[in-house]
């Protein structure tokens, strides 16, 4: 039997077991060896399947603070919009120029002259009153016109405004026939509506001239067809503001004035 010394202890050994190595116990295998602790495999962490994403919303933007402007009692108040509104009143079609007298000056009658009225003919100025109306005294010129008897007012200080004039000089009154004696026509535009339009407001305008286009073109049409209802609306109305006029200024009679106007336009 040989002998092992291990340290300063000998202890026998068998010699068939020399070379030899010990079992290894299982209890301690798991156990402690050699003064120390075994550490175990880590565990195989098990395959799971991927979370989906989870959508994250957009960031809602904060509202912006609104801004208000504190109006003080020494503000002025804002304006209010403007408002355009476009004029009702018919106009003759582009293209189309009507001659309008330049303003006369402010007229002076006395009781018992002859002025025109531009709506209604001549007349004579009967009396000069003053009259309230809306808490304002007003001078006013009395008119009675001459074809029907008509009584108008005229305010002294807008005569000129409403254009009342006086009678027509003899020179005047050549020129208005020498118009009617032209052989062109005034308006010529279609259709027939706007061409009463264009007459109409020619009428309206009170020049002496324009009213004698409307008698030249409304006679002239006369003689190639029957006229309609407007249009002889617009030959009388046309004559009576011309004839009693030009009778007073070629100091004629009416009769003699008609007859010398419907040679005109027979030639």
């Amino acid at each position: 039997m040989a002998r092992t010394r291990t340290g300063s202890a000998a202890r026998a050994v068998p010699s068939s077991t020399r070379g030899a190595v010990a079992p290894t116990s299982p209890a301690k295998s798991n156990g402690k060896a050699n003064g120390k602790r075994a550490v175990k495999p880590p565990a195989r962490a098990e395959s799971r399947p991927a979370a989906a994403p989870v959508p994250v919303a957009a960031p809602t933007p904060e509202p912006k603070a609104e801004v208000r402007r504190e109006i003080r009692s020494t503000d002025p108040p804002p304006a209010p919009p403007m408002r355009v509104r476009p004029s009702t009143r018919p106009g003759p079609p582009p293209g189309i120029a009507i001659q309008v007298p330049p303003p006369a000056p402010a007229p002076n009658f006395k009781v018992g002259d002859k002025a025109v009225h531009p709506a209604h003919g001549v007349g004579e100025v009967t009396a000069i009153e003053q009259r309230e109306i809306g808490g304002t005294r007003t001078t006013f010129y009395i008119l009675r016109i001459l074809d029907n008897a008509m009584k108008v007012l005229v305010p002294t200080t807008a005569a000129t405004q409403v254009g009342l004039r006086a009678i027509m000089s003899d020179k005047q009154a050549n020129n208005i026939l020498q118009t009617m004696r032209a052989r062109e026509v005034a308006v010529d535009v279609q259709p027939w509506s706007r061409r009463f339009r264009v007459y109409t407001e020619m009428i309206k305008s009170g020049s002496a001239v324009e009213i004698a286009k409307v008698l030249r073109d409304m006679n002239r049409l006369k003689f190639d067809k029957d006229l309609s209802f407007g249009e002889r609306r617009l030959l009388d109305q046309a004559r009576s503001l011309l004839l009693k006029e030009l009778a007073f200024a070629k100091k004629k009679t009416e009769a003699e004035m008609a007859e010398e106007i419907r040679l005109i336009f027979s030639a």
